[in-house]
């Protein structure tokens, strides 16, 4: 496994993190804590030292309660635990925003009563508004928590359709990642966040490498996710058009000698200012295929 600092935060991160959305059971299946052992037992046996969760993953804190009793049984201080605020559980697929300075006092005990720790070492601003996000008392309260050492380090997970706002006055916030969607099919944060993390040292963790899994090489055009997959709700004919992308970049760029969700994850971590890839996996078989990924070098 390859390890990188992430940008100004100085967490050293393995290359290839876990992303746990699907513990929260919204990915077609649900996770006993067996299950969840078993994949992050894998992980660590890989050289993975990232865990990127967060409080709105399955109804009152799953993910992070299922992460939580693994560490409380395991050598906690392998690992860096990323998590999220701002985004509450209602219902499959639902949410309620809530960013104010005593909903994220709440979120912030309750994930770290959730995770079994003392402090988080990522706490990520999770797909809020810029309207949420510019509100100067949220910051000074979140670096009040940071000397309290309730939290290490801030981080910014950017909303999918995108903020460069956020990305440009991040470091204003004291923020030291981003975590952004990027992968083959979604080149955006080349030109809409890179050049702000270079510029103002930023780490940046690429979220959804495999595209939701279209880049996994296992669904081809007119694939139809059952009702309890998040897929199932995407938009059909952009789904098409990916599953239709996906088969040319399979004959025109990825080589046939490497896994196309191995190629797709080194395509990411080809560029420099990226730190880690995060993508999800169900079952131990797929962490490993993951932890490959770092092998290559495309």
């Amino acid at each position: 496994m390859r390890y990188r600092i992430l940008g100004k935060t100085g967490l050293r991160v393995s290359a290839i993190g876990v992303g746990t959305w699907q513990f929260g059971g919204e990915w077609g299946r649900d996770f006993s804590q067996a299950d969840v052992d078993a994949i992050l037992d894998a992980a660590a046996e890989c050289g993975i030292n990232l865990i990127d969760t967060a409080e709105c993953y399955g109804p009152d804190h799953l993910s992070e309660k299922l992460i939580g009793n693994y560490l409380s049984r395991r050598d906690r201080s392998r690992w860096i635990v990323a998590t999220k605020f701002g985004h509450r559980f209602k219902a499959f697929m639902d949410r309620d925003d809530d960013y104010s300075i005593s909903g994220v006092r709440a979120q912030l005990d309750a994930s770290l009563k959730a995770l079994r720790l003392d402090a988080i070492d990522l706490y990520q601003f999770h797909s809020g508004s810029d309207a949420f996000f510019q509100n100067p008392d949220l910051w000074r309260f979140l670096a009040g928590c940071k000397r309290a050492g309730k939290v290490r380090q801030l981080g910014i997970s950017i909303l999918q359709r995108g903020s460069e706002l956020q990305a440009r006055d991040a470091a204003q916030a004291g923020v030291g990642a981003l975590q952004v969607v990027y992968n083959r099919l979604d080149r955006r944060p080349e030109t809409l966040y890179f050049p702000h993390a270079e510029r103002h040292h930023l780490g940046v963790l690429a979220r959804v490498p495999l595209a939701s899994g279209l880049l996994s090489g296992k669904y081809k055009p007119g694939f139809v996710f059952p009702s309890n997959d998040v897929r199932s709700v995407f938009d059909a004919e952009k789904m098409k058009r990916d599953l239709a992308e996906v088969e040319r970049l399979r004959q025109t760029e990825a080589p046939a000698s490497v896994p196309l969700a191995q190629w797709a994850m080194a395509w990411c971590l080809k560029n420099p200012l990226v730190s880690a890839v995060i993508p999800g996996c169900k079952n131990p078989e797929q962490v490993r295929a993951n932890a490959a990924a770092a092998d290559w070098t495309v």
